[in-house]
C-alpha cells in the first residue's frame, strides 16, 4: 500500500531528507528526493505553484525511489506530472537533471531550461562511454592521482546517455524568466559547474541557490566533465556577486531552508581563506602535487584524513585541492609546472 505524504509546514529540527512535501509560504514547497548510495542522501526539488501549473527548480536523479516520492508529493499537491510546465536546473550533475529528461520523455509539454555554461560539460557526457566517463580520470591523472585512476577503472560504470538530452532552453544570465504569474531572476554562479545558475522570486524573498550557496556544506569545485580554467577563482568571483545582490532567503538544493543567503556566504568566503592558506602551507611541507597535497589536508566538517575517506571523495578532494593550488598560482604565491602531463607546484 503506498504511503501518502501530505503537505505540512517545515521543521528545522527534523532531518532534512525525510519524505514530504514541506510549505516554505503558500505555493512553495520543497521536496526532498532521496539519493540512494550517496552520502548526501537527498536533493531539494522546489514545486511552486504558477496559476494552474507547477514549476520545479531541479528535478532531482532518475531512479526508481526518487521518482516514487515525486509522484507521491505530487499527488499531495492534487497535481501530477502533467500539471507541471517547466523545470528550471541550476545546474547539470546527475541529482539535478536527469528526472527533468526522463519526465519530459513522458509528458512533452513540460519545458526544461538549463544554464547556457553547461553545454561543453553536457557535450562530454553525451559522447562519453562506460570505459572512458567524462574526464574526471584526466583530471585525476593531472593531479598526479594515479592510484585513484587505477582504483577508478576497477569500479564499474552506469552510463545512459539517454539520461543527458539538451534542454529546451539554453538559459543566459543575468536575464529575466517570465512565468504565468511572475518574472524571476537568472544570475551566473559559475564555480561548482561552469553553468550554475541561481534563480531569484524577488515577491517571496527567496534564492534558488542550487549547489552555489549550502548551508552545512561547502560544494565541490572542480569535478565536472568540462573543467573550468579556475573553477575555484569563479566560484569565489560568484560568491561576492550573490552578496551584493539583495540578502534573500536560502533555498538550498542540499540541506534545511537558511535564513540568509548573505550570512552562508560571508562563511563560505572565509572558509576558503583558511583553506588557501591550509593548502599553501601543505606545498612548504613538500606536496608537490594536487594528489600529495590533498593528502596533507584535513576532510570535512569532521576533519577526516584523506585515506579515511571513500573513493569518490577522494576523488573530489583532489580535483578541489587542484582548484585551490591554482588559484594561489593566480595571485602569484605558487609557481605551477607540468611534467609528463602531472602539474606540480612549487614557491
Amino acid at each position: 500500500m503506498e504511503q501518502r505524504l501530505r503537505v505540512t509546514p517545515d521543521d528545522p529540527e527534523r532531518d532534512w531528507t525525510e519524505a514530504g512535501v514541506y510549505e516554505q509560504q503558500p505555493g512553495l514547497y520543497r521536496i526532498p528526493l532521496p539519493m540512494p548510495n550517496d552520502g548526501l542522501r537527498a536533493v531539494n526539488v522546489y514545486a511552486v505553484r504558477d496559476g494552474d501549473s507547477l514549476v520545479l527548480v531541479d528535478s532531482g536523479w532518475f531512479v526508481a525511489e526518487a521518482r516514487d516520492v515525486l509522484g507521491r508529493a505530487l499527488r499531495a499537491l492534487d497535481a501530477g506530472p502533467d500539471r507541471i510546465s517547466r523545470i528550471l536546473v541550476t545546474h547539470v550533475h546527475r541529482d539535478h537533471y536527469t528526472m527533468s529528461v526522463k519526465l519530459r520523455e513522458e509528458y512533452p509539454s513540460i519545458r526544461v531550461g538549463l544554464g547556457a555554461g553547461e553545454r561543453a560539460s553536457l557535450r562530454v557526457v553525451q559522447t562519453a562511454t562506460p570505459d572512458r566517463p567524462g574526464g574526471l580520470r584526466d583530471q585525476l591523472a593531472l593531479g598526479g592521482a594515479t592510484p585513484l585512476v587505477k582504483e577508478l577503472s576497477e569500479v564499474p560504470v552506469y552510463h545512459d546517455t539517454s539520461e543527458w538530452h539538451d534542454p529546451d532552453d539554453w538559459l543566459d544570465a543575468p536575464s529575466t524568466i517570465e512565468l504565468g504569474t511572475a518574472t524571476w531572476e537568472a544570475h551566473p554562479t559559475p564555480g561548482h559547474t561552469r553553468g550554475h545558475l541561481v534563480f531569484v522570486d524577488a515577491a517571496r524573498d527567496v534564492m534558488f541557490c542550487g549547489d552555489h550557496v549550502l548551508p552545512r556544506i561547502t560544494p565541490s569545485i572542480g569535478f565536472e566533465p568540462a573543467a573550468a580554467e579556475s573553477p575555484l577563482r569563479d566560484y569565489l568571483d560568484s560568491l561576492r556577486l550573490v552578496r551584493a545582490l539583495p540578502d534573500r532567503r536560502l533555498l538550498p538544493a542540499h540541506g534545511h531552508v537558511g535564513a540568509s543567503v548573505h550570512a552562508r556566504v560571508d562563511e563560505l568566503i572565509e572558509h576558503h581563506d583558511n583553506r588557501l592558506r591550509d593548502t599553501a602551507d601543505a606545498v612548504a611541507d613538500g606536496g608537490t602535487t594536487a594528489y600529495e597535497v590533498a593528502q596533507r589536508l584535513r576532510w570535512t566538517r569532521r576533519g577526516r584524513a584523506f585515506d579515511e575517506l571513500d573513493l569518490l571523495s577522494r576523488c573530489l578532494a583532489v580535483t578541489e585541492t587542484a582548484a585551490h593550488l591554482d588559484v594561489l598560482v593566480g595571485t602569484g604565491h605558487l609557481k605551477r609546472t607540468e611534467n609528463d602531463g602531472v602539474r606540480c607546484y612549487g614557491t
